[in-house]
This record gives C-alpha cells, sequence and structure tokens, in this order.
C-alpha cells in the first residue's frame, strides 16, 4: 500500500476568459500544490500581484477558466485499487484521467478519492483538471439559486471556497484557481484506514489520573477483498489493545487506557505533553496498513449556564478556568498554497511571545493545515475553529446543504487528534447579521443558514468528536430570547468604536467574554513603501487606497487620535502616529475588558496577523514585522497586570494575578510630576491568591491634582510593570519632546546586534525602535517602553544585514508618543 505523489510536470493552460492582450499566455509550468497567481508570477507574465494597484489589473485571473495538466507513468502493481486522491481542489473543477471526466468537485474545504479502475492504461497517462472561474461560478450560483445577503461586492456564499479569497475590509480580492493541497494516487489492496477519531479523556483516581483513548477507526473494503479477518491494534503511550474483526466491518471503537498519563494543558497551566498514537491493520500476518498522529490527554468544557449576571461563556480545561487572552487568526497569505510549516510557527511563536493563550480561526478562511495545529499543539495554544461560515446567509438546500455536511465530516475527523482545539464554532456574525443588518426583508422566509448552526453543526460535533465544545455562533447569547450580541449572554463583537466610536467608549461595554474588537493601523514603514508608490506618499493616495480596505477606514483613523494625539504634520507623524493609537486603543479596550474578571473571562483581539500588505487591525503584518500593537499586547496580556480603572468610588487599581501562585506584597502608589518629584504616596499591604483578583480605591489626595497636564499616576508592585495613569490624553500633557539620553554600542560577543540605551530626563511615553527603518531584516525585542524620570531601558536590535548604528538615534526611528509634541504648543 503506497500513496504516489503526483506534484510533477504539470502545465498551466487559460482555456477562456478576459485575458488581457497584452499578456502572452500560452501554456506554462504549475507548480502542484499551488494555484494559478503564484504559477503566472513564476512565470513572468504577471507583476508582483500584491504591489500598487495591480489587484485591479490582475481581477481578470479570477473570472478565467484554467486548465492543469500532467502526465504520469504507471504500472499495474497488483492491488486491488487505485485511487486518485486529491486533498485540496479550488474549486469548481472538472477531472479527467485519460481524456475521460472522472469526477467533478465544488468544495475547496473538502478531499476526494477517486477510484480510477479502468481508467488507467499501462504505461503514459494523463491527468487534466479545469477550474471553473471562480468570480464567474459564484455570481451563477447566486443568481441560480437567489441571491442571499452577504457583505462585500461578491456573493462568496453561493460557492463553497473561502470567503476572503473574493476581498474582505483588510483582505485583497484575489479568487484562486488551483491545485491547493496534496494530490496523489493510492495503490491499496484488501482494507485500508479510511479514517480515524482518537478521542481522548482523562480517568482522575485517588493520588493519579490515567489516561483514556477511544480510537474510532473506519475501515473501506476493496471489492476483491479475501475473508481474512482483521487485526486492529492502537499502541499509545506504552499501552496497547488489539481487536479482531471480520471482513466488510466499516468501524471499530478501540479503548485504550494509559496509567499514570501527564495531562497536556493549555500554556500557562502546565505541560504539553504529546504521545505517539499508532493504529495497524495486520492480516494474515502481514501489515495491511498503518495510521499515526499524536494525542495529549485533556478535557473541555465550556460553562454556559445563566447565572446572576446573565450567561458566562468560561472555558474550562482539565477542570481549571481558562482566562482567555487571545486574537483572530486569519489565513496568513492570499495564496494560501505559500503558506508552509516554518511560517505557520512563526506566527504561532508571536502569539505565544505576545502571552496568548489562544487562536481563533475565523470563519471566512479555510481549515488551516495540520502544520497550523501541531505548531499549537507543542506551544499549549488552544485552538477556537470556526466552520466556514462568515458575515452572509447560506442556502440550507441539498445543492449546498451536502456539501456542507462532506466538508464539516471531514474537517472534525482531521483534526480530532490535536488536542490544542478545543472549541468547534458554527459561524461568524451570521446570526447577529440576520437580526440586525437587514437580511429578513430580502430573504423573504428563505433559508439562511439558521439550521446549520443550531441542528447540522451540532449534530454532527456530537456524532464524530462530543469531546469538544460546540457554539452556534460568535457572537451568541445562547438564549434564543436574548439579542445574539447581548454583552451580559455568551460571545460578544465590539465594532461600534472602531466604526463611530472614540476608543474611550469601550468602558461602555462588560461583555462576559469578548472574542472580536480592534482597531486599526498601517504597517510597518518598509512592508508598507515596499508596495505603496503614491508620489508623495499620502495617506490618500491612489495606491495607499488600494491598501485600505476597510470603509471609509482612514477617515476612521483620524477620528480614534482626535482628543488622544496631535493632528499628524506628515506622512512620517501620520503613521507613527496612527500605529500609536492603534496600541492606545487595544490597549485601553483591553486592559478595560480583563479588569472586568471574574465577570469578564476572555479578550480575542482582532486580529494577530495579515494575508497581503495593508492598513489593518493586525499585530503582525505580512512581511512578519512587529507592530507596536504586537508589544502592547505583550503587556496588556501579561498574566500578571495592574491596570488603574475608573470604579464607582474613584480611581482605582485592579491588580490581576493569572498563575498558579499566589502574590502578596507591598503596592507603592505615587502622584509625581513629570519629573519625578512625589506629591503624595501611599503603600499598602496587598495579597492575591492564584488566578484571583484585587482592586484598590486609591486615596483621594492620589488623585487631587494641581496639574493635570504634568502630573501621573503610578503602582509599583513586585512582580508587575509598572502602571501609569495619566489623568489627560497625551494631547493635553506637557511632555518634553527631547527627553532622551540615548547610548549606541555593538553587544558583546553577539555579532549582528546592536545595544540602545536610553534614559529619560522626564517622564517619556511608549519609546519605540521602529528598526525596519535602520536595516529592512531588523528585530528588537520590546517597545512601547514608558520610562519615569531617571529611569534606563535597554533594546537589543539585530540584524544579519546591518545598517549604520548610529541611525538607531534617528527620530525617524527612535519613536516616543512625546516627540508627537516637538514643535507644537500644548494642545496643539
Amino acid at each position: 500500500m503506497a500513496l504516489r505523489p503526483l506534484h510533477d510536470n504539470w502545465t498551466l493552460t487559460a482555456v477562456s476568459g478576459p485575458i488581457p492582450a497584452d499578456i502572452a499566455l500560452d501554456t506554462t509550468a504549475a507548480t502542484v500544490p499551488g494555484c494559478v497567481h503564484t504559477d503566472l508570477r513564476a512565470a513572468g507574465l504577471i507583476a508582483a500581484p500584491f504591489d500598487g494597484d495591480n489587484e485591479s489589473a490582475q481581477q481578470w485571473i479570477g473570472s478565467t477558466v484554467w486548465r492543469y495538466e500532467t502526465e504520469f507513468d504507471w504500472h499495474d502493481d497488483g492491488s486491488d485499487r487505485h485511487d486518485l486522491v486529491a486533498d485540496g481542489l479550488d474549486t469548481v473543477a472538472t477531472i479527467e484521467v485519460n481524456g475521460r471526466i472522472i469526477a467533478e468537485t465544488q468544495n475547496q474545504h473538502r478531499g476526494y478519492r477517486f477510484d480510477l479502475g479502468a481508467d488507467l492504461r499501462d504505461g503514459v497517462n494523463t491527468l487534466a483538471i479545469t477550474f471553473a472561474a471562480p468570480v464567474d461560478e459564484a455570481e451563477s450560483r447566486s443568481a441560480e439559486h437567489g441571491p442571499r445577503p452577504h457583505v462585500n461586492h461578491h456573493p462568496y456564499n453561493a460557492l463553497r471556497k473561502a470567503a476572503f479569497n473574493f476581498g474582505w475590509d483588510w483582505g485583497i480580492d484575489f479568487a484562486t484557481s488551483g491545485i491547493w493541497r496534496p494530490i496523489g494516487l493510492d495503490s491499496w489492496s484488501g482494507v485500508r484506514i479510511a479514517a480515524v477519531r482518537p478521542l481522548v479523556d482523562l480517568a482522575r483516581r485517588e493520588g493519579g489520573v490515567d489516561g483514556v483513548l477511544e480510537a474510532h477507526i473506519d475501515l473501506e473494503w476493496s471489492a476483491v477483498s479475501t475473508g481474512e479477518p482483521v487485526l486492529v491494534t492502537v499502541g499509545v503511550g506504552g499501552a496497547s489493545v488489539s481487536e479482531q474483526v471480520t471482513q466488510g466491518t466499516t468501524e471499530v471503537v478501540v479503548r485504550v487506557e494509559v496509567p499514570d498519563v501527564r495531562p497536556w494543558w493549555p500554556i500557562g497551566h502546565g505541560d504539553q505533553p504529546l504521545y505517539p498514537v499508532e493504529v495497524a491493520l495486520d492480516r494474515a500476518g502481514e501489515a495491511a496498513d498503518r495510521w499515526a498522529s499524536r494525542v495529549g490527554f485533556r478535557t473541555v468544557r465550556v460553562d454556559t449556564a445563566p447565572d446572576a449576571e446573565g450567561a458566562p461563556f468560561t472555558l474550562i480545561v482539565n477542570d481549571e478556568i481558562v482566562q482567555v487572552r487571545g486574537a483572530n487568526w486569519i489565513p496568513d497569505h492570499a495564496f494560501v498554497t505559500e503558506i508552509d510549516a516554518d511560517r505557520y510557527r512563526r506566527r504561532v511563536r508571536d502569539a505565544v511571545e505576545a502571552n496568548m493563550n489562544l487562536l481563533r480561526v475565523w470563519g471566512g478562511g479555510i481549515y488551516e493545515s495540520d502544520d497550523f495545529y501541531a505548531a499549537c499543539d507543542e506551544e499549549g495554544l488552544l485552538v477556537w475553529q470556526d466552520f466556514l461560515f462568515a458575515c452572509a446567509a447560506y442556502a440550507e438546500e441539498d445543492w449546498l446543504a451536502d456539501e456542507i455536511e462532506a466538508e464539516a465530516r471531514q474537517a472534525i475527523v482531521r483534526l480530532s487528534p490535536h488536542p490544542s482545539l478545543v472549541i468547534w464554532n458554527g459561524n461568524n456574525e451570521n446570526i447577529w447579521g440576520h437580526e440586525d443588518w437587514g437580511w429578513k426583508e430580502p430573504l423573504d422566509g428563505r433559508t439562511w443558514g439558521l439550521g446549520y448552526y443550531l441542528s447540522l453543526l451540532p449534530s454532527l460535533v456530537a456524532e464524530l468528536d462530543p469531546t469538544r465544545f460546540y457554539s452556534p455562533a460568535s457572537p451568541y447569547s445562547f438564549d434564543e430570547e436574548i439579542h445574539p450580541n447581548d454583552e451580559s449572554h455568551g460571545t460578544m463583537h465590539i465594532w461600534d468604536v472602531w466604526n463611530t466610536l472614540d476608543y474611550s467608549e469601550y468602558r461602555r461595554h462588560r461583555p462576559r467574554f469578548a472574542s472580536e474588537f480592534g482597531f486599526q493601523g498601517p504597517p510597518a514603514w518598509t512592508t508598507l513603501v515596499d508596495a505603496v508608490h503614491d508620489e508623495p506618499l499620502d495617506p490618500y493616495g491612489a495606491q495607499m487606497l488600494v491598501h485600505q480596505k476597510a470603509a471609509d477606514g482612514n477617515l476612521k483613523l483620524e477620528r480614534g487620535m482626535t482628543g488622544h494625539l496631535p493632528e499628524p504634520r506628515s506622512i512620517e507623524e501620520w503613521h507613527w502616529a496612527t500605529q500609536l493609537n492603534q496600541a492606545a486603543a487595544v490597549r485601553f479596550g483591553i486592559e478595560h475588558f480583563r479588569s472586568l474578571s471574574p465577570r469578564n473571562t476572555g479578550v480575542i483581539v482582532w486580529q494577530l496577523n495579515d494575508s497581503w500588505p495593508v492598513v489593518s487591525w493586525a499585530a503582525v503584518d505580512f512581511e512578519e514585522r512587529r507592530k507596536p500593537l504586537w508589544f502592547a499586547l505583550r503587556d496588556v496580556y501579561e498574566p500578571r497586570l495592574a491596570t488603574f480603572q475608573p470604579r464607582e468610588s474613584g480611581l482605582a487599581l485592579v491588580v490581576l494575578n493569572d498563575t498558579d501562585d499566589a502574590w502578596q506584597g507591598e503596592v507603592t502608589l505615587q502622584r509625581t510630576t513629570f519629573d519625578g518629584r512625589v506629591l503624595a504616596q501611599s503603600v499598602t499591604a496587598q495579597s492575591i491568591a492564584a488566578r484571583g483578583e484585587a482592586t484598590i480605591v486609591l486615596d483621594p489626595e492620589l488623585t487631587e491634582y494641581a496639574d493635570a497636564a504634568g502630573e501621573i499616576v503610578t503602582a509599583r508592585l513586585d512582580g508587575f510593570a509598572t502602571a501609569v495613569h495619566n489623568p489627560v490624553e497625551l494631547v493635553a500633557q506637557r511632555l518634553d519632546p527631547d527627553v532622551l539620553d540615548v547610548d549606541v554600542l555593538p553587544a558583546a560577543g553577539e555579532p549582528g546586534v546592536t545595544l540602545v540605551q536610553v534614559t529619560a530626563r522626564a517622564y517619556v511615553r511608549d519609546i519605540t525602535l521602529l528598526v525596519d527603518r535602520y536595516s529592512a531584516d531588523a528585530t528588537v525585542d520590546r517597545g512601547l517602553v514608558t520610562l519615569l524620570a531617571g529611569e534606563s531601558a535597554v533594546f537589543r536590535v539585530r540584524s544579519a544585514g546591518g545598517g549604520e548604528p548610529e541611525s538607531l538615534r534617528d527620530p525617524a526611528v527612535l519613536q516616543h508618543g512625546n516627540a508627537l509634541l516637538r514643535g507644537r504648543t500644548a494642545a496643539q
């Protein structure tokens, strides 16, 4: 039994479509797995897709029919079956072998297997796959079955294809075609393992805990299989159990108990031991098939039971509450075949190093590669997985429902080994959209997807993987009588702040669990100017607006800064100010949400990553550069956080201790001038339980400002970052813009590392090195560092390419909030 990849010698041909006259498009080489856009770029037939306004120039690609073709040698090895296995076809495809159509497919989100039977011939064989034009296909299916509401301009909801592929408010409109996952020929005899669901549990006993693995194994038999029984053996953690099955048995369940197992924990709660699992089929003393993966033994549940304040959304792993600190995940590249295992691991490290413990895979993307989930398994990074429905109404008739059930079954089974996966979620915003976005009138009683979210999908999860929690939607109130985006029930999305309100209005909301909210900012300077070439560079330049997809996005950026930061006077100031304001807005919101603990049990910011160079909500831009927002997230997601918050009795310090260790010590509160003179002080002893919180209301003298524009309040606790309260916004503060003493020196014994030491002569806010302006490959270990008078900080800058070290002093590189006031009068 062997799976032979068919990834070589493919060609690509345009069959029909609006091909530009100036493109000499004939048959060209194709990469499999891959997509049309990357093949055309590799052949030099199109310009860099993400550059400038090439998006509009390359729209024809999504309206063109494409044909992939290859030849392969085949000789009968005596196997009973020879199956064509296609793990991913994007999207509406006609498959031909030796000129005969063997199948037609219509779903990017599932794999296929076809018995080629007599279609193969000895010697050279031809395999061809023709892909319908995805934009035209979506439009025609929408027209045929009746249009249903959706966001953006293409009816992506009529086709089982990644929604973001048709453009989003952060995403380029490039509808791809291609063989996007592996394809090959599987020759086998007798019986094969069709699927395995290794479902885990923990059995607690006095003195320890045992692991329980229930392996649900699906078998497929060839038509000419002989009658010998098959021995099915499951091994895990040094234990193994065998079951004998007779010919024709299609499912067998094998239970294995692993004594004294080490449970798998989310990061911050324990270790992440992974146990190899092997399923073996043996027939007549010979190996018939093998399957291998890894599992982590853990339990998952989510508490949504009504309480005195509404209904919580509390994630519980191994009977321990997990306060979620996470981010939403979108596909990490507009051309998803460009995402390899290393890129996945780098993004997962971005999340882990920002003190996150969960990523939510958003429903407008894809079921990611196993490389993604494996990286999360190893890091202890929890995964919330949306089923692939987003911001639209979906037909529930058979033409779409049959595909949806098939894809959901495959996804649930494929992802079942991964301990990081803890939540299946029915959709993104569709129940909310039906309620509030004006869908009911155009739908006029037609189906819109509710049956999927409340019936089909929960029944499939219950059937195939009851070890995970299922939520019908995000947001969702878990009560059909309650508005789906109610802050006191379940999960909540908060978008009024970005769209219409100042970010201080985050405090109007008291969500039990905030599963989406965010604020925009541009990518790193180099990422931006490598893709945008307006002369002069301007927020409203033609190419800049191509790379700003949000409706009125720049106006919202301007409104969002008003009252917080001075109006930018140059494109460089605009870039720094909007990046800084993005970080400030999200930091403000998260500090507020976390301060609501234990009412609030989770925060998932929109979004971790980008799919192309764009002004967006991301913390890490497309070129993998960490924006100032990333450093804000790392700080605000620290397990131990002290934050000043208004309370009915006055300004309070809320202290959160999301660790396994209790904390006790002194809390030193001071009101000082910017030059460090202490105006008022209090020192109190405090203790905080493990996974607990405390609120300390400040004495009145600490907030009786004689000069609010020149004073701050600080809190110091051993093991916590210093908390600072600014009585007025930066724009109204009398901050010294030239406040730093700077030393630049090489790091001894560390080639490529330069140290930048800054010392503050007075209070300075959010010191950040925009190191890509020093060297395109440079990284820095910290950002948004606030210093009090007399304090110092050292930044470690790493660059293989190297720049001129003294340029790290340049104000274009060494930025801080105070610098925005240079040359201005107060509140200018």
